[in-house]
Formats: structure tokens, C-alpha cells, sequence
């Protein structure tokens, strides 16, 4: 596979621009004194489909040569990634085939049919849901497209970095969440272009901490059962994300879900932002590394707020 470049993120901001919103980037005075820093928030909860998902999936489908389009596309997934890429296919006007697991988050699958995607169920397992893409992918010669292992995704979401940096006039570190990669190791892109000093800050659930272990291994280290509320952030570390933050230098803080929730709680307090856990656990990087960051100017990728609201509520009390 051919790792993506600065330049593909420069190309994937034209090629989205038509379509995808051009976030906000918020502030609040009360968290900058609670972290000791200046925070610049990048509100990815208010991009179309909820999440920075959107960018990614765009930037695949207005990539597609005009006879791979007709065709449409496939991918598997049962939250973000799904919706966001049924979305983007509709934007084209082309098919959006999206093999699920059985056991689905129901409001998930309504909303990945609610953009227009094609339900494929299956057993759920990784396995199960590998082979039932590719007999999709078969059947109807579809493109796939991969959640976070795909270039032309990775690109797509380096877009969020390139905006925030444009936003700012420029930071020290940006701290964004580490799932698969294909977030983290697009904004090491935009970074490496436009302000390779800047620290790339990895923020990691601690039940699902791969990415950490890999990268202090130097190879991928990605034999784990996850057990974390950041659901969002369960996937394994991609080979892509991992060359790529790699290369770039990244580092991980490890994260508790308890630091997570509370942070969560004090964004939806002072931020007035739906976030999920998986967006949240950015900030609770931030807190906990108060000391060092202490004074800087720092950015943080608020990724998505796709969250039940009731069970947000719980949450929250």
C-alpha cells in the first residue's frame, strides 16, 4: 500500500470542500485555567454525520474515477464510519453497501439507512464480517473502503488538523484520539507539512492501548481484547497509521475510562458540546499531562459526538 502524503491532505481539502463543513474551532476560558494552557478546540461533533468520519469517507468516493463510481462502494462497520460513508456515497448519487454485525447498535443501523446505505448482516465477528465484504464487493464490484486503513481516507481526515492549524495561526500540540489510526495518522500528515515542530499527542484508552505498546515496540503490537467505554476506539492499530505515526514521532498517553468520563462531563458543562467518549478521552490527555503542557498553545481534535443521549445523561450524572 502507498502511504499518503502532505499533499494528498492539501488535495483531499479541495476535493471535500463542496461538501463537508469547515468546523469550528472553540475556546472556553474556565478549561484553559483548569489545563494550564491555551485549549483550541476542533468541534468535529458538528461535521456532517456527526463526526470527522465524514471527511475521510468524501474524500474516497470523489476520488473514484467515473467507472469505479458507478459501481458504488462497500465497507464494513456498525457506527461512524458507515453512516459517514453512505452519506458521502449519496452526495455522489452512487450505492453504499455496509456489511453489520448482528447485535448492532439499532439507532446505528437506522442512521446508516437513514444516508442511504445497503445493510449486509452477518455473524459478529471480524472474520465474519471480512468475508461477507468481499462476497458484497464480488457481487456487485464495488470499491471498498476501508475505515481507517484506506490512503484516500486517511487523507480526508488529516483535513480536520489542516483546518485547526489554519484556525489557530499555528500550535505547539495537538492532541487527537487513536483508534485504527486513520485520524492520528492524518493529522501527522497535515502537522508534517505545515508545522513539523508541533508535537502530535496520542490520546489512548487504557483498555485498548496498542497503539502504545507498538509504537514503544517498534512493531506492531496488537494481540489484545478491548475493554474500554471509548467504543470508537476498539479497533486495532491500521499498518498505514502505524508507519506513518511512526515516522512522525507521535507519543501516547494512556487514558483511564474514568478520566475519560470525567472529562466528557466537563466539555458538555463549559463546551455546551455532545461529545462521545471516544472524542472526550482528547481532553482527559490534556489533564492529565497538565504539567508538561503547562503555558502552550495546544489544539484538540474533538472527534464526534454520536452518542445515546440517555445513556449520556447517566454519564453525565
Amino acid at each position: 500500500m502507498t502511504l499518503p502524503t502532505h499533499a494528498d491532505v492539501l488535495r483531499a481539502a479541495a476535493r471535500i470542500a463542496p461538501h463537508a463543513h469547515v468546523t469550528p474551532v472553540l475556546r472556553s476560558r474556565s478549561l484553559d485555567a483548569l489545563a494550564g494552557c491555551e485549549l483550541h478546540f476542533k468541534a468535529e461533533p458538528l461535521q456532517r454525520a456527526g463526526a470527522f468520519k465524514f471527511r475521510g469517507a468524501c474524500n474516497a468516493v470523489w476520488s473514484l474515477e467515473e467507472a469505479e463510481a458507478r459501481a458504488g462502494v462497500v465497507t464494513h462497520s456498525s457506527g461512524n464510519h458507515g453512516a459517514a460513508l453512505a452519506l458521502a456515497a449519496r452526495t455522489r448519487g452512487i450505492a453504499c453497501h455496509v456489511v453489520v454485525p448482528e447485535g448492532a447498535v439499532a439507532a446505528k443501523l437506522a442512521a446508516i439507512e437513514a444516508y442511504g446505505g445497503i445493510l449486509h448482516r452477518c455473524a459478529p465477528t471480524i472474520r465474519a464480517r471480512e468475508e461477507a465484504t468481499v462476497r458484497v464487493q464480488r457481487d456487485t464490484g464495488a470499491t471498498l473502503v476501508h475505515s481507517y486503513a484506506d490512503p484516500r481516507v486517511i487523507a480526508g481526515q488529516g483535513t480536520a488538523a489542516l483546518e485547526l492549524l489554519n484556525a489557530t495561526g499555528g500550535l505547539d500540540v495537538l492532541v487527537t484520539p487513536v483508534g485504527g489510526g486513520g485520524l492520528a495518522s492524518g493529522c501527522s500528515l497535515a502537522l508534517s507539512g505545515l508545522a513539523p515542530a508541533c508535537e502530535l499527542l496520542l490520546a489512548e484508552p487504557a483498555g485498548a492501548a496498542d497503539t502504545a505498546r507498538s509504537l514503544a515496540a517498534g512493531r506492531p503490537e496488537l494481540d489484545f481484547v478491548p475493554d474500554t467505554i471509548c467504543d470508537g476506539l476498539r479497533a486495532t492499530l491500521g499498518a498505514p497509521g502505524f508507519e506513518l505515526l511512526r515516522a512522525y514521532g507521535a507519543r501516547v498517553a494512556v487514558v483511564e475510562d474514568d478520566d475519560t468520563l470525567d472529562a466528557l462531563r466537563l466539555l458538555s458543562s463549559r463546551l455546551k458540546l455532545v461529545v462521545e467518549p471516544s472524542s472526550a478521552i482528547a481532553f482527559a490527555a490534556v489533564l492529565q499531562q497538565r504539567e508538561r503542557l503547562a503555558g502552550k498553545r495546544v489544539g484538540v481534535v474533538l472527534s464526534g459526538g454520536n452518542v445515546d443521549l440517555g445513556t449520556l445523561a447517566q454519564w453525565i450524572r
